[in-house]
């Protein structure tokens, strides 16, 4: 049995059960978030809304196409020029658009129980709506060079980058804003908020939601546990770019990356 065939399989099943409960999951998630008024007005509610509306759609136009491909063996990025560029361009964008609302909204736990009235007021729902838009704006101005520079090279059937400034450059981008930092900004806040709870208890009890704050602390696991895997993964690529490799050793990183994939894929969900 080959490293090629489980991969498939795994990513044929266990990527579908997930993909269905990352949809429920999330659906739910937007549901409560926008449904409930108090926690429409909760800056960190409301990072935590936006995020679930990235990672419905993430989740739902990413995976399931990545289902398609490797598990399924069709993939229509190297038929299709158009969908080349438009996969990339949500894989990244709405990727980078959930991390930081993730990051946000526990940036913003750390003001909201600091003992610092000014970085509590920094908590402000006025403020999350308009650094929503910006974040928004950002990161599809800064992705629009994937539509510019994702193709399908003439006489091959691969989408990739054919621009090789854009391809030295996008790889530790990628390691660096999706994997690094991330997992670095939630736990140190993370961290800080949970500390700010310990020192203050009455501050605790008046002014901060420990459900949040529970919220916050477990999608800081999530992140690290998810992310991190394809984060060492990505680095170890990077490293090993120039090496020579034979097919076994090609095998078993393909297989880690697909594995990679998959995992990281739990925390959208």
């Amino acid at each position: 049995m080959s490293l090629l065939y489980i991969s498939q399989q795994l990513i044929r099943y266990l990527g579908s059960f997930i993909l269905i409960i990352g949809i429920v999951g999330d659906g739910i998630n937007i549901i409560v978030f926008s449904s409930i008024r108090n926690y429409r007005t909760n800056p960190c509610t409301f990072y935590f809304l936006v995020a679930a509306i990235f990672n419905f759609l993430y989740i739902a136009i990413c995976h399931s196409s990545r289902i398609v491909m490797n598990g399924f063996g069709y993939d229509l990025s190297r038929i299709s020029i158009s969908w080349c560029k438009i996969r990339w361009f949500i894989v990244y964008t709405f990727g980078l658009c959930t991390l930081t609302f993730s990051c946000l909204a526990t940036i913003d736990q750390y003001f909201v129980t600091s003992q610092s009235a000014y970085l509590r007021r920094l908590s402000n729902i006025k403020w999350a709506h308009r650094i929503t838009i910006i974040v928004i704006i950002l990161w599809c101005l800064h992705n629009i060079l994937l539509l510019l520079f994702y193709s399908i090279p003439s006489g091959t059937m691969a989408c990739t980058i054919t621009n090789s400034i854009s391809a030295a450059y996008i790889p530790p981008f990628y390691l660096i804003f999706v994997c690094a930092l991330p997992v670095i900004i939630m736990a140190l806040f993370g961290y800080l908020a949970y500390r700010n709870i310990q020192l203050t208890r009455a501050l605790s009890e008046q002014q901060a939601d420990r459900q949040l704050v529970k919220m916050t602390l477990i999608q800081v696991v999530l992140v690290a546990v998810c992310i991190g895997p394809s984060g060492i993964n990505n680095a170890y690529g990077l490293i090993t770019s120039g090496v020579s490799k034979d097919t076994d050793r090609l095998s078993i990183e393909n297989f880690a990356t697909s594995m990679g994939s998959l995992i990281s894929f739990l925390y959208f969900s």
